[in-house]
């Protein structure tokens, strides 16, 4: 197989040592948004530049998914027999909440305000045999 891609690099950046989601921050007011924004949703301010967010966070809310999303816009498994539930929940960052998917799928593994660390998963495999990952989450031991 080839390397591993991100699904989208001004989104998740995966050149580093470890995975970090790319956010925007707004230079007047200093709100953040995910994914980067042309402008600032809390002041409507246009001096945005995109920052590194925080790999680490807690665990707002979840749930899990059960069945395959919709495809397209879902580019993951969608055949039912071999497609296998995930979870998805929002992280508190220090910057502000993001969703995201979780690698914990068994609800009694998952609480509120359990700390978690960024990671990727695994999506699927491009026509060049790159594996595509996507940021998830996964609880911290």
């Amino acid at each position: 197989m080839g390397q591993q891609v991100s699904i989208n690099e001004f989104v998740l950046d995966i050149s580093g040592d470890e995975p970090r989601l790319m956010g925007g921050r707004c230079k007047d007011c200093g709100h953040h948004t995910f994914p980067l924004l042309s402008g600032c949703a809390h002041c409507a301010g246009a001096n945005v530049e995109s920052v590194p967010l925080s790999s680490r966070g807690t665990l707002w809310a979840w749930t899990v998914q059960g069945f395959p999303p919709k495809d397209p816009p879902y580019l993951g498994e969608n055949d039912p027999e071999n497609f296998q539930p995930f979870g998805v929940g929002y992280v508190e960052l220090p910057e502000l909440k993001v969703e995201a998917r979780l690698t914990e799928s068994q609800p009694e593994h998952l609480r509120d305000g359990m700390e978690m660390q960024l990671t990727v998963e695994p999506l699927y495999a491009d026509d060049d045999g790159n594996e595509v990952v996507t940021f998830a989450f996964a609880p911290v031991e």
